[in-house]
């Protein structure tokens, strides 16, 4: 495939449109983008330089998670929906690295995203790819690559990584629809943009609505009791629901936090 940033577009791409993949795919650096991508993180750049922390923090919180979930929970499956586009340490990579028999299920309908998560099934036996719309739980888990891939009577880790802050509504009813469908055992990962109702709410409003208004689209930042509706059902591990880079950190925080990185927070919950 030929890189965005280096020559013409595939003809099923439009490139007028923002991409929810490939922002986050500039903001950690990626070529996968275009100028219509490219054009909102450097909007948002002028108002917080710091952005590009959020997306940082986001696969980094992945990272963390999916090694604890391979290493302190006898799952074995993965639901990652939303995806994205590959990076250094994609979900795969880090599970079956400590677990080889791992198997995971990547979800995402953004063209860009399906050409790349078709290469994935030409090289590893226990990946699968699903073109599909996150926010249809019961097509998710109903489509055969799911049902003949997964065992859905045994635990899932589903990961809802920086999704859902891209859906305007009915959040609650999406996570739901997939939680009422796993068994007990069941791990959930989630990240979302956060509205921490403080000093920081006007930055994270601001960020908000220049997303909103892009040719993006989308970018909503929750509360925290809108955020814990996300979780409904679930038992939280510790420390819970917290900024993405103080969720078990793989060292102390030398760094000074800025307010940028207070407005995203991730957490994960297994289901009792």
């Amino acid at each position: 495939m030929v890189q965005p940033a280096e020559g013409r577009a595939p003809t099923y791409i439009d490139t007028t449109r923002a991409s929810i993949a490939r922002v986050y795919d500039y903001a950690l650096g990626g070529k996968d983008n275009y100028e219509v991508d490219r054009a909102i993180i450097d909007r948002i750049r002028a108002v917080a330089p710091e952005i590009g922390r959020i997306a940082l923090d986001n696969r980094a919180f992945l990272i963390r998670a999916a090694r604890f979930v391979a290493t302190q929970t006898p799952v074995t499956q993965f639901l990652d929906c939303g995806s994205g586009l590959p990076t250094a340490e994609n979900t795969h990579q880090v599970v079956q690295r400590l677990r080889p028999e791992a198997r995971v299920v990547y979800v995402d309908n953004d063209p860009t995203v399906v050409a790349h998560g078709r290469a994935l099934l030409e090289d590893n036996d226990n990946t699968r790819f699903l073109d599909a719309d996150l926010r249809d739980p019961g097509a998710v888990l109903d489509d055969p690559t799911v049902q003949e891939f997964l065992d859905l009577d045994r635990p899932v880790a589903l990961f809802q990584v920086a999704t859902l802050h891209h859906v305007a509504e009915r959040t609650a009813e999406i996570m739901a629809g997939y939680l009422d469908r796993l068994p007990a055992g069941s791990v959930v990962v989630l990240s979302h943009f956060f509205d921490p109702e403080n000093d920081d709410s006007a930055l994270a409003r601001r960020i908000e609505d220049l997303l909103v208004h892009s040719p993006m689209g989308s970018g909503h930042f929750r509360t925290r009791p809108q955020i814990e509706a996300l979780f409904s059902g679930v038992e939280l591990v510790e420390p819970g629901i917290v900024t993405c880079h103080r969720w078990w950190p793989d060292g102390p925080q030398l760094t000074p936090e800025d307010a940028v990185q207070r407005c995203v927070v991730g957490g994960v919950g297994i289901k009792p």
